[in-house]
């Protein structure tokens, strides 16, 4: 399993349309990718190419996520996951 964490940059926190911009990239990986607030079991993750679950989430800008896949060749995908997270969207 790989993870990586990620600090939620967006201002407002990980609403629509940061949600919409970090789905899409997720499902467009063709493998499993979750999401889970830093510190939470693995088992609380949510798909992290839906875009509703992400909202579901709650999270706020400055709050830190784990995304965690067991694809182990993901590495650079995860990064690019990471870094849509920490860009403001709302600039």
């Amino acid at each position: 399993m790989i993870e990586r964490t990620a600090t939620i940059a967006s201002t407002v926190g990980l609403h629509a349309r940061p949600a919409s911009i970090f789905a899409e990239a997720a499902g467009d990986l063709g493998f499993e990718v979750t999401i889970s607030r830093a510190g939470e079991a693995a088992e609380d993750a949510v798909d992290a190419d839906s875009m509703l679950a992400l909202m579901s989430l709650g999270v706020e800008h400055g709050e830190v996520v784990v995304l965690r896949t067991e694809n182990d060749s993901a590495g650079d995908s995860l990064e690019t996951l990471v870094r849509i997270l920490e860009t403001n969207h709302d600039a």
